[in-house]
């Protein structure tokens, strides 16, 4: 009997999580363009504000939002790393 409620346990999982997605990505299809980089979308409009061109970097990312993206994988290493060590951190546990 367990096994036959485990199998429905897991269709009923997917009967929800399928359309779910599939609704999640279709919904993403439907924008009219592509997202804007947060050097178009802020840096270059208050610049233009102010009267002046935005200029290049002086350390050059690359094309998109790898900057950020460099950002959230430092931010979860720092996270995890503190989460291990966090009983030595805090000098709790001795």
């Amino acid at each position: 009997m367990p096994e036959r409620r485990r199998k429905w346990k897991v269709l009923s999982m997917h009967l929800v999580l399928l359309p779910t997605l599939l609704f999640a990505f279709y919904f993403f299809t439907l924008a009219p363009k592509s997202w804007e980089g947060v050097d178009e979308a802020v840096v270059e409009k208050i610049a233009n504000e102010h009267g002046r061109e935005a200029t290049a970097p002086l350390i050059d990312p690359g094309s998109g939002d790898l900057l950020l993206f460099g950002f959230l994988v430092a931010g979860a290493v720092g996270g995890f790393a503190a989460g291990y060590f966090w009983r030595q951190l805090t000098g709790k546990g001795k």
